[in-house]
Formats: C-alpha cells, structure tokens, sequence
C-alpha cells in the first residue's frame, strides 16, 4: 500500500479534475438547454427535446465507449484526409467531453424545472422596468431559480463523480484504474478497492458540506421573507 500511495494519490486528484471540469460543463449544457427548452423558436426547443431525450436513453457506460471510439475514428478520418496521420485521442479530455454531455442533459431538466418555479410575475417585473434579458436573468432570475435547483444540482453532482470511475475503462489512469491494476499485481484488490471507497467517500463528504454552504447563500433572503 505504501508503495502504491502515490500513484493512488495522483489518481484520486485525477478523478477530483475530471468530476469538477465534466460539473462545468455539463452545467454550461443543462443550462443553455433549459433556456432553449423556452425558446420561442420550435426549431431550438427541437434541439433541446432531442438532445435530453436521446442522452437519457441511453446507458452511460454505452456513451462512453461510443463518443470515445467514435470521436476517435472522425479524428482519425479528419487528420488522415489532410494527410496529418493517427493522432490519438486523450482519455481523460474524452471522459470530460463524454460526461459533460450525459450530465448536461440531466442538469438541464433540473433548471427547466427551477426557472418554471420562478413566479412569473418576476420575468414580466423585469421586462416593465425595462431590463435586458441578459442582464435580468442574470441579476434575478438566475439567483433565485438557484434556491429551486440546488438539490437536483447536487444529486446530479454526486451522481456524476461516481461515475467519473465508469472512465476507467477507456484508460485513464484514475484512482479505480489504479486501484485496480495494484490489486492485481499484489493480490490485495480488496484493500485497493477499499481505499477508492474511501475516497469517494471523502469527496462526497466535502461534496454534501459545500453543498449545505450553497443552500444557506441562496436561501438567505427566502428564510428571512419567511420568519418575517
């Protein structure tokens, strides 16, 4: 175990990046296909439906090996046609991309369904003083469809980092993959696997903390509205 401690060091901060950048983007997805959810166009609420529907469909570990190897093949037949050969593919940038995406479409129903819990009577406020829609999504709508969309939020977010180890089997060299490969060459795979479930028990640990953190900040005004 001493041995090994570094590598199994190296691998839970490899899987602590892939789960915060995969968050981000599959936040950045969720969100602009909830807006899209709301478009006025049918066209855009059309990309919307489909993307939600079909990434929801359809099993994770199924997406993973299908984006990875897919990406890599139109890689592959893009460089080759302009005569810049094989070029392969990172793991750990197609495990971000990959769960970014899966995410992305879960994280969107979470604010469709925050932003629809808005009072309306806040968008048409916003429109008669005569506010941007940029400016007051950001400034009022955002914050409060916050408060609304934190426990699907941080569901998703836990959810997500557990399955951050499903990447492992593309070849990343994340805590499981390490793990893993430990356990078989010192015959002690219990006490491998045992110390990534620790692990992961730790980041969801820090993970539920921050989270109460978020829901005390954008529940600050609401609990005073209601003691009042």
């Amino acid at each position: 175990m001493i041995q090994y401690g570094p590598s199994l060091l190296e691998g839970f901060f490899i899987t602590i990046t892939l789960g915060v950048l995969s968050f981000f983007i599959a936040a950045g997805l969720g969100f602009g296909s909830a807006l899209l959810s709301f478009s006025k166009h049918r066209s855009l609420r059309f990309v919307s439906k489909i993307y939600t529907t079909i990434i929801r469909g359809i099993p994770d570990i199924v997406l993973i090996f299908l984006l990875f190897f897919g990406l890599q093949e139109l890689l592959n037949t893009i460089t080759e046609s302009i005569g810049l050969g094989t070029i392969l593919l990172n793991p750990f940038i197609s495990g971000i991309i990959t769960i970014g995406l899966i995410f992305g479409a879960f994280i969107s129903e979470t604010f469709r369904g925050a932003l629809m819990a808005v009072p309306k009577g806040q968008f048409e406020s916003c429109i008669a003083l005569g506010m941007s829609k940029a400016y007051f999504y950001r400034r009022i709508i955002f914050p409060q469809a916050m408060r609304f969309a934190l426990p699907g939020l941080s569901n998703n977010w836990l959810v997500m980092l557990k399955t951050t180890a499903l990447v492992s089997l593309i070849g990343l060299h994340d805590l499981v993959f390490i793990a893993n490969n430990a356990g078989k060459a010192t015959r002690l795979s219990f006490d491998f696997y045992l110390v990534t479930a620790l692990g992961f028990l730790l980041l969801t640990s820090v993970s539920i903390l921050i989270i109460k953190y978020l829901e005390h900040h954008y529940s600050t005004g609401y609990k005073d509205e209601v003691s009042l």
